[in-house]
């Protein structure tokens, strides 16, 4: 009988058994419990995404129920491809600072509709798969400088918190100085840097979901002073139909367009191959004796097809989340705490009600936050040699500057051969940088 018993178990779903054949836990030192513990985390840590992300796209005009939804399932999708294909503790999501070049650029300040942005995501995404399956990625992540790299992460930052302080009131146009102080009175303003107060001081006291907690609390803050409604908690999830295959391809396969892909492009090849390089550290995914990352071409072709995933159902490029550090620090060490992370975002397509309360203020100190935590990656920097330095400023600067990632990458690229090639430092720039270079320079030239 206990035989039998044993044979039934081996056989079930949720058996160790057959989860050890597909995770190898004992390989990674790990156990169902941590990778379960590791998983819960991770979701916490970065489920603000589900309350900020419909909150941003809304400005393109997309319906903010479809894109919650898509939200949750684009990061579903995603993360348990990362769980069950590359056995990675890594959580993906909808990427910050991608979502708001969408919104506010590609849509509000360039004109193109939704649709054709999607149809940019997706052409990105397809390249970034092919890059993926062929060297051409490792080609451009070694021949683009450091200094550039680290200054796109650190721009994008930059973008950020201005997009945070001016939705929140905290910063406001001037017409004699271009931009002023907001006024601290009016409770947005006020409720925002709380919001940013509140999760800063829990991050630094490693408080498990200090974004989260930070985004609640000011909603309930809110609710009580009158300014959130109580719509509820649970219900059945909205309608997806309005973003799900409705991409505009064909009107993203425009010249003027080209800078748009690329910046989509870059900045996730970038943050993907950073956030996958610092989790495979602490995850202990290195191989001592020959340096390598293990399963890292798996990690990198399962977020570059998330991508083209996420576009289909309505996402701006779907992104490996640095939160996902938190989840391994706790314990999760393989693909199981992915799979966690993924149930857990197909769960909470349920609390549509409570994303429709998060209130804009809340999320803008939520984005003040993450924006100054990716603006610490200008400390790599090489600060003493100019001719690296200032393109690097240039690219973190120009992006909130010009409201535009884009523009942003395209003046520091230029910055940086220009400089280059006039001081004789012609061994620093690589051929990629100069046909990078000359894209760049007829985008502006040509089309502005």
């Amino acid at each position: 009988m206990s035989d039998m018993k044993a044979e039934v178990l081996n056989k079930d779903m949720g058996s160790p058994s057959l989860l050890e054949r597909l995770f190898q836990l004992k390989a990674h030192g790990t156990s169902i419990k941590n990778e379960v513990i590791g998983g819960v985390t991770t979701f916490a840590t970065m489920a603000y995404i589900i309350f900020v992300n419909p909150n941003i796209m809304a400005s393109s005009g997309m319906d903010p129920g479809a894109v919650f939804v898509a939200t949750c399932i684009g990061a579903a999708l995603g993360t348990l491809l990362m769980g069950l294909f590359a056995n990675w503790p890594v959580g993906l999501a909808p990427g910050m600072g991608l979502n708001a070049f969408f919104a506010f650029t590609v849509v509000g300040e360039m004109g193109y509709n939704w649709e054709v942005a999607l149809g940019a995501v997706f052409i990105s995404g397809l390249l970034f798969v092919g890059m993926s399956f062929y060297k051409v990625r490792e080609w451009i992540i070694e021949s683009i400088p450091e200094s550039l790299r680290y200054a796109m992460t650190a721009g994008v930052g930059l973008f950020l918190g201005l997009i945070g302080l001016k939705t929140a009131g905290i910063v406001v146009e001037n017409p004699a100085t271009l931009v002023s102080l907001g006024d601290f009175t009016q409770p947005h303003a006020l409720l925002a840097a709380i919001c940013f107060l509140i999760i800063a001081v829990l991050s630094e006291r490693k408080v498990f979901g200090a974004v989260l907690i930070g985004i609640i609390s000011v909603t309930l803050i809110g609710l009580m002073l009158g300014l959130v409604e109580y719509n509820g908690v649970f219900s059945a999830p909205p309608s997806i139909a309005p973003t799900l295959f409705a991409m505009d391809i064909a009107g993203a396969l425009n010249l003027s367009m080209v800078s748009v892909i690329l910046a989509f492009l870059f900045v996730n090849m970038f943050d993907t191959a950073g956030t996958l390089m610092g989790v495979a550290e602490r995850a202990n995914l290195i191989n001592k004796d020959t340096g390598k990352i293990k399963g890292l071409s798996k990690a990198l072709k399962a977020d570059s097809i998330a991508s083209v995933a996420g576009a289909c159902v309505g996402c701006p490029p779907v992104t490996s989340y640095v939160e996902s550090a938190s989840g391994v620090a706790a314990g999760g060490r393989t693909g199981l705490s992915a799979v966690v992370i993924s149930l857990l975002f197909v769960a909470a397509i349920f609390l549509s009600p409570l994303a429709g309360m998060i209130p804009a203020y809340a999320t803008s100190g939520a984005l003040i936050y993450v924006a100054f935590v990716m603006m610490g990656s200008m400390q790599h920097v090489n600060w003493k040699d100019f001719t690296d330095s200032a393109p690097a400023a240039i690219t973190a600067l120009m992006m909130p500057l010009t409201f535009s990632i884009a523009n942003g990458i395209a003046l520091g690229f230029i910055t940086y051969t220009v400089l280059k090639l006039a001081t004789g430092k012609t061994k620093d720039v690589s051929i990629s940088m100069y046909v990078l270079t000359a894209i760049f320079v007829a985008k502006l030239v040509y089309i502005g």
